[in-house]
């Protein structure tokens, strides 16, 4: 088990040499990939957030620069009903930390609406509340909140331990699920209180909700599962991924079957069943 963290922390933290001035280069030269979208533009595009910036990956599995700067997107998420909204945290090119930033024009353009709670904080995890979009949840240090759409932001509990992924609930703005090295956990008081969501005591790589109540999330030597928020029963999506390692999961809102994932063998992947059979990106 501890082999397989190592893998999976060597696998979310990759960074290699990018071509900064490239227009164009292939999906597999992408690198240090911290958080999917689909693309508004692009139906099967899909956006990444990477150690250098967010890029636009087309079905032909050829990606081309988005975002002005090449800033590190440690955190990134979609607003769930505006699709030219983002939101991002991380590390600007010339070292520090972004605070909360927000792009309003599909990810070319940003601007700094926050440095959080005793920032400017670096989120590596953060979502935001499909339940209320004015709700949104970063981890730095603590768990933070705001009520504001980012403006403002408070201490509202303590990340799980060994946290990996965060997911805010469709149903209840108060409600957060985590994907921790030690399994799926659920907090319903903003991460005051944490409780277990899965029996399985497995690593949970990655955890995302819909705006319609599904609740994905990725379980080592389990594979994709989901759940009804309305009844937390997890059904068994696809086991067939041998020793990959999903590490992050987008939904397209405008065709619910479409999902796009990124595994730990650095591929892009989409799905136009909800996950029950998978694709690269480009073959």
């Amino acid at each position: 088990m501890k082999r397989l963290l190592v893998t999976l922390t060597a696998a979310l933290g990759l960074a290699t040499a990018l071509p900064l001035a490239a227009q164009t280069i292939p999906a597999a030269e992408l690198s240090h990939v911290h958080g999917l979208a689909a693309d508004p533009l692009d139906q099967g595009g899909l956006l990444v957030a990477t150690h250098h910036g967010l890029w636009r990956l087309g079905s032909k599995g050829v990606a081309a620069p988005v975002s002005v700067s090449r800033d590190d997107f440690m955190g990134f998420v979609a607003h769930p009903t505006d699709r030219k909204i983002f939101y991002a945290s991380g590390h600007p090119a010339r070292g520090g930390n972004l605070g909360f930033i927000a792009s309003t024009d599909g990810g070319q353009n940003w601007t700094a609406i926050s440095p959080g709670l005793d920032g400017p904080v670096d989120f590596h995890q953060m979502d935001v509340s499909k339940a209320d979009p004015q709700v949104i949840y970063g981890v730095h240090g603590t768990i933070q909140r705001s009520a504001d759409g980012g403006k403002s932001w408070r201490a509202s509990g303590r990340p799980p331990k060994g946290i990996i992924a965060l997911a805010a609930s469709a149903s209840d703005p108060n409600r957060l699920y985590a994907g921790t090295e030690e399994g799926l956990v659920r907090s319903n008081d903003g991460g005051a209180t944490w409780q277990a969501a899965h029996l399985m005591r497995r690593p949970a790589t990655l955890v995302h909700t819909t705006k319609s109540g599904q609740l994905y999330a990725f379980v080592v030597g389990t594979g994709l599962i989901v759940a009804d928020e309305a009844n937390m029963t997890w059904k068994l999506v696809n086991a067939d991924f041998a020793d990959r390692v999903l590490l992050h999961l987008a939904h397209d809102p405008a065709q619910p079957q479409r999902l796009f994932a990124y595994d730990n063998k650095r591929r892009f992947l989409h799905s136009d069943d909800g996950g029950r059979s998978w694709k690269e990106m480009g073959k």
